[in-house]
């Protein structure tokens, strides 16, 4: 029996093309099987101590969640096959598949069967979120998202201050909800006032969601990106609640930073 106002559903956004992973130098020489997976650009599963994925779902069912979607391609065939052997009993896996890599407004429509009229979260494959963010995720109590602190970012993760600057910088009215979504910020995120706080696509979604998903035009980079999606949201008046804080993210992203993860989650067990 579910307690009132938490969700028990996430999306996993497990679609990219992982292309700084295929091409990008590692810090520290990769095993075989690392380097083989790198190579496929398929982030989520990359071995550091067990595949990455399994740590994130663990994550989530410590949290008290109990349904994990994984958005997925066709061809990633490895990841349904490795859920299948481990016969995962804390959280069940189910699959989502995106035909194209067309962004990440995209992966989340494709999830919509999985929600149906239920609010639900999204997460990134290739972060691990501690717990205590993905139970904040569950005291919204409504449709929002989790904001991170810049530079605890910086100091508490994996995370240089170079890559922070490049990630979507969020505005929070006096209210707490969330104002605008500045995606790839520019001069204009460095006029504002207080701490930088960024969206590390950490969100909680009711289906209204999906309607901004299917409306919002293809960005610059040519994909339907969900950063967008939620701006179009703001716009037509639709309230998301934020709640910040000084947490670190761990993010696998390039072959630069599997050592350095793989390290952080030495001694995390995982149970799935």
């Amino acid at each position: 029996m579910s307690i009132p106002g938490t969700i028990s559903k996430c999306v996993i956004l497990a679609r990219g093309l992982g292309t700084r992973m295929r091409s990008g130098e590692a810090s520290t020489p990769l095993d075989a099987e690392q380097s083989s997976v790198a190579s496929s650009g398929l982030k989520a599963m990359i071995p550091v101590g067990r595949p990455f994925l399994d740590y994130v779902l663990s994550a989530l069912a410590d949290a008290g969640f109990r349904q994990a979607c994984l958005v997925i391609g066709p061809e990633h065939n490895v990841v349904r096959e490795h859920y299948t052997r481990a016969h995962p009993t804390r959280i069940e896996v189910s699959f989502a598949l995106q035909a194209e890599p067309q962004g990440t407004a995209n992966a989340v429509l494709s999830a919509q069967q999985f929600a149906g009229a239920e609010e639900f979260a999204t997460i990134n494959s290739d972060n691990y979120y501690p717990v205590e963010v993905l139970r904040a995720l569950q005291e919204l109590g409504q449709a929002g998202t989790v904001l991170f602190d810049a530079d605890a970012l910086v100091r508490e993760s994996n995370i240089p201050p170079e890559r922070v600057r490049d990630f979507a910088c969020a505005v929070v009215d006096d209210d707490g909800f969330l104002a605008d979504l500045l995606e790839k910020p520019d001069a204009t995120a460095a006029k504002l006032a207080g701490p930088k706080l960024v969206s590390m696509n950490c969100w909680r979604f009711s289906p209204d969601i999906f309607a901004f998903c299917r409306d919002v035009p293809l960005s610059p980079r040519g994909e339907y990106e969900l950063p967008l999606a939620v701006r179009l949201a703001i716009r037509r008046g639709f309230k998301f609640k934020a709640m910040t804080c000084r947490a670190g993210v761990l993010d696998l992203s390039r072959r630069s930073d599997i050592a350095a993860v793989a390290e952080r989650l030495r001694n995390v067990k995982v149970r799935l």
